[in-house]
Formats: structure tokens, C-alpha cells, sequence
């Protein structure tokens, strides 16, 4: 049964959900994407903590759901490396020993960020339509985005997980990517410092990245990295081959962090 719960992290609330059932058991922790919310990971979270018995913890990052909203109004370009050190002060706030990650798109770069920055209570990192440079796929899938903004109720649809926050949160995420200072931006270095195994989602038909994301990971990881290219997939593994993700998900975790 999930659990809800506010904690302040600088000055912000940030809205967690959580199961932890023991504090013996590692503790999966679910980063969304760049317009993602706790509701937004639906079931997928659940589901993966009773298959493989772990306690899971999924969270609301600032300008997001139910956390505050941003306290700024421009990202800087290591924004998503400053996520990390979010999450870090949020596992120590909770004390969590053992720690299993998975992220998804944005959220998936934070998580290697972490693993890379925190590597001592890492067991796994897992992600999902991950991003360590920019690709100009990446670029037209938001462009695209912000014609269906302009043309589309798209603003409404999404504003039922976000509210008031919708604009501006479309507002960082459009105008952060699409920022020419934003092209060179690229995280080959830092990953090289990942320790933990590494498990890699990449749907064939992702909109916004290609298999050469997964390719510079393998090349710079040295730790164990296996990866998965879906077919019949977007940019959401977790919901648009949920079964396939789950099975290959908890085989990962039992062989390389139980």
C-alpha cells in the first residue's frame, strides 16, 4: 500500500509515494521524465515491487505534480546533474542503505548522474529512453511537441498531473533543449564513474533519442551494461511494452542486486 508523504528538500516540498515494507530490502526509486509526476508512472511501480520483493519510493521533482513549483524561471545546462544531488540529499533524508534506480528519459539521465556522483549505495541503475548528449532527434521530437503545445489541447490534458505548474514546467523543458547553449551539452565524462551494473530500455521507434545514447553508455560504462532494443516501442518501455520491461527488469535486479 503506498504511502504519501511531503518532505522539504532547500526550501521546496517535495511529494513522495513510498512502500517500504523493510528496511532490510533495497529500495527501488522511480525518477520520471521531463513531463512526468508520480500518477504518471501509473501501476508500473507497484508491479515491479512485488515481483521482485524490494520497496519502492517514486517522488515529484520541483516544478512537478504535487512538489513545489520552480523557484526558478531559466534552467542552467547541469540541471539534470543538479537533480542528482536532489536525490542524494532525499535517500539520506529517508536513511535508505540499498539502493536500486530507475529512470526515465530526463529522469534516466539523473539516474546516471547519481550513480556516477553517490556510488556507494547504488545497487542497479536502470533506465529508459536516456539522454547523455543531444541528438537531433531529440531536438525535433520537441519541436514537434511544441506544435502540438500551440495546435492541440495538449496544455489541458497534461495540466490534470501537473495544474498550474503546466506552462511554465513545458516552458523549462522546451526552452532549455531548444537553447543553442544546449547542443554541446554531453555527459560521456561523468558516466565513466559508474560502478554499478547498468540495465538499458531504448524503443526502437523512440521519438526523441536513438541506439547511439545506448552505444556511448556501453563505451564510457565500465561496469556490467546490458541493454534491450524494443521493438514495436516509443519513448515509454515501462507502458508501451510494460510486460517485456517488468520480465527483463526483475531478472536484472535478482542477478546483479539481490
Amino acid at each position: 500500500m503506498l504511502q504519501t508523504d511531503f518532505i522539504e528538500i532547500n526550501g521546496l516540498s517535495y511529494h513522495i509515494q513510498h512502500n517500504i515494507i523493510d528496511d532490510n530490502l533495497p529500495t527501488i526509486v522511480f525518477l520520471h521524465d521531463s513531463l512526468g509526476s508520480v500518477k504518471l508512472w501509473r501501476d508500473f511501480p507497484e508491479n515491479l515491487g512485488n515481483i521482485t520483493n524490494c520497496n519502492v519510493l517514486m517522488y515529484d521533482r520541483e516544478g512537478h505534480g504535487n512538489s513545489s513549483p520552480f523557484s526558478i524561471t531559466e534552467r542552467p545546462v547541469n540541471y539534470l546533474e543538479l537533480g542528482a544531488d536532489v536525490i542524494s540529499q532525499l535517500i539520506n533524508k529517508l536513511n535508505l542503505k540499498k539502493v536500486i534506480l530507475f529512470g526515465h528519459s530526463d529522469g534516466a539521465t539523473i539516474a546516471l548522474h547519481y550513480a556516477a556522483k553517490y556510488p556507494e549505495n547504488i545497487l542497479a541503475t536502470i533506465v529508459e529512453g536516456v539522454h547523455v548528449f543531444v541528438e537531433e532527434e531529440t531536438l525535433q521530437g520537441i519541436r514537434e511537441a511544441k506544435q502540438a503545445l500551440e495546435t492541440t489541447n495538449l496544455i489541458e490534458r497534461v495540466s490534470k498531473y501537473h495544474d498550474d505548474k503546466t506552462e511554465m514546467l513545458f516552458k523549462m523543458w522546451m526552452e532549455t533543449w531548444l537553447n543553442p547553449n544546449y547542443r554541446n551539452w554531453n555527459i560521456e565524462k561523468n558516466i565513466q564513474n559508474i560502478q554499478s551494473p547498468v540495465l538499458i530500455f531504448q524503443g526502437e521507434n523512440d521519438e526523441f533519442g536513438t541506439m547511439k545514447q545506448v552505444e556511448k553508455i556501453k563505451a564510457n560504462v565500465k561496469s556490467k551494461v546490458i541493454d534491450y532494443l524494443i521493438s514495436d516501442c516509443g519513448h515509454n518501455p515501462h507502458k508501451e511494452q510494460k510486460e517485456f520491461t517488468l520480465e527483463k527488469t526483475n531478472q536484472f535486479i535478482r542477478a546483479y542486486a539481490l
